[in-house]
């Protein structure tokens, strides 16, 4: 399974209604701080972020990659959005 798989099934924990991964490492290809990992960006909505602030959503979502982290996923950029802020 191709990573960007593994964090979508991953985050399909938190229901999203719109999720959108992109792969950035390409672009990062022969940093010296990328150690290997992946950059990705992430476009997450999901009514699981109503009410909770920015740090609570990225919070939600690092826990559920946890265990990708920092050894697959180096750096993810993440824009998680509420359902009732659409």
């Amino acid at each position: 399974m191709a990573l960007t798989e593994d964090i979508s099934s991953r985050l399909e924990a938190l229901e999203p209604t719109a999720l959108k991964i992109i792969d950035d490492s390409a672009l990062h290809a022969g940093h010296k701080s990328s150690g290997g990992g992946g950059h990705f960006t992430l476009h997450i909505t999901s009514s699981h972020f109503c009410g909770k602030s920015l740090i609570m959503r990225h919070r939600l979502i690092y826990q559920t990659l946890s265990d990708l982290m920092p050894h697959k996923i180096h750096a993810l950029s993440i824009h998680a959005t509420a359902t009732d802020e659409l």
